[in-house]
């Protein structure tokens, strides 16, 4: 099976980073297109194997863009269309209807409940999203929070598919070296208490009430892993407060990074924390909670998807909390407290949460998406076997 991913962009981000890494899972001929800013990821998917083409828009009014990557659609036969992130859903969907390919699946990755990729939802916005949507097979939900946003927004319940997010989950597990020589990196003493944070710095993700909660926890220090508009006034914020030497901001993670010596890759970073939290209130799935647990490390969120369509128990390391500067403030008391007192294991056991989310088992449901897209389209199904129909939001 020859399949086309139509992407946004290649910077460092979740939805990027999702992407490389189901690419080495799927069973599957695949090149990948990325409408703009082949950057760091796209470098990493080149030297996994797999040809990155940059179709160089020069913004969302790029109607050029069309026609080129109709053209580039239909010299390549291709069997069946991957669109990630909003752009690429609108453009790509069309692009595919023009070149003559039938098969469109879509993957949702960052619907919240008021932002789509970091942008307020709007009523255009929506009407867009939806006109597209119709060009396509089928869309592809990272949470059953997000298939029912998609459902409210008015997607047929028999076009959304819940495939979760994945990661490798064996390469986040704990390793006393590995930590030791991170912090070293990092220039993090050996035994500080170190509360970290990963993901774009943007005003979304709130990471000012991190900073202003560590800085009111003398000897407590700060990790922050990602970069974004809301750097400068993070370091700004810090100083402020009085913290500045207490809080690092690392900057984005390329993982794995194309060369061991440029620094710690991401389970490395998440070796040197201690506690991991995440305060942002509107997320689609909470990747990066989810890599946490794998490392062991205990969690504070105060939205995570990804943990509320499971059991209560599958993640017991894990708590949510409402998210004030007051309450988180408590909360890193007690965990430096246990920490300082040497009271437990330094990392907890891998919970079941981290494992349902293994990389393989999406990719094995992602292939159910396409068998069942393609079947529906009347085309060959993509590998041998009988088809399981993939979940919708009610299953």
């Amino acid at each position: 099976m020859r399949v086309l991913h139509i992407i946004t962009g290649l910077g460092i981000g979740g939805a990027e980073q999702q992407l490389r890494l189901l690419l080495g899972q799927l069973p599957t001929d695949s090149a990948v297109v990325t409408l703009t800013n082949p950057g760091a990821v796209a470098r990493g998917i080149t030297a996994d194997g797999f040809p990155v083409t940059d179709l160089a828009m020069s913004g969302n009014r790029d109607l050029g863009a069309l026609p080129r990557l109709t053209r580039l659609i239909r010299d390549g036969r291709y069997d069946l269309v991957h669109t990630h992130l909003y752009r690429a859903c609108v453009y790509g969907r069309l692009a595919a209807r023009l070149a003559g390919v039938r098969t469109v699946v879509a993957t949702e990755h960052s619907l919240g409940a008021h932002r789509i990729e970091g942008r307020p939802l709007t009523a255009g916005t929506r009407a867009l999203y939806l006109g597209s949507e119709r060009l396509g097979t089928a869309t592809v939900a990272v949470s059953t929070t997000v298939a029912h946003r998609l459902r409210r927004w008015g997607v047929p319940r028999d076009r959304i598919h819940v495939v979760p997010n994945g990661i490798d989950v064996p390469r986040f597990a704990f390793d006393e070296t590995v930590r030791n020589k991170a912090r070293a990196e990092l220039g993090l003493p050996a035994d500080a208490f170190v509360v970290g944070g990963v993901g774009r710095l943007s005003p979304g993700k709130r990471f000012d009430i991190l900073v202003r909660a560590v800085a009111a926890r003398p000897g407590a220090r700060l990790l922050l892993v990602g970069e974004g508009p809301e750097g400068d006034r993070l370091r700004s914020l810090a100083g402020e407060l009085g913290a500045a030497d207490r809080v690092l901001l690392h900057g984005a993670c390329e993982d794995p990074p194309p060369d061991p010596a440029a620094g710690p890759d991401l389970p490395s970073l998440f070796a040197a924390m201690d506690l991991f939290v995440s305060v942002s209130e509107d997320e689609a799935f909470g990747l990066a909670v989810v890599e946490a647990l794998a490392a062991g490390l205990p969690v504070l969120h105060v939205a995570c998807p990804a943990l509320t369509d499971l059991p209560p128990d599958a993640a017991p390391g894990a708590r949510q909390i409402g998210g004030t500067v007051t309450e988180l403030v408590a909360e890193l008391a007690a965990h430096q407290g246990r920490f300082t007192a040497g009271d437990g294991p330094r990392r907890l056991p891998v919970p079941p949460a981290a494992r349902h989310y293994d990389i393989s088992r999406s990719a094995e449901q992602l292939m159910s998406v396409y068998d069942h897209a393609l079947r529906r389209n009347g085309g060959p199904s993509g590998r041998p076997g009988p088809l399981r129909r993939p979940a919708t939001p009610e299953e």
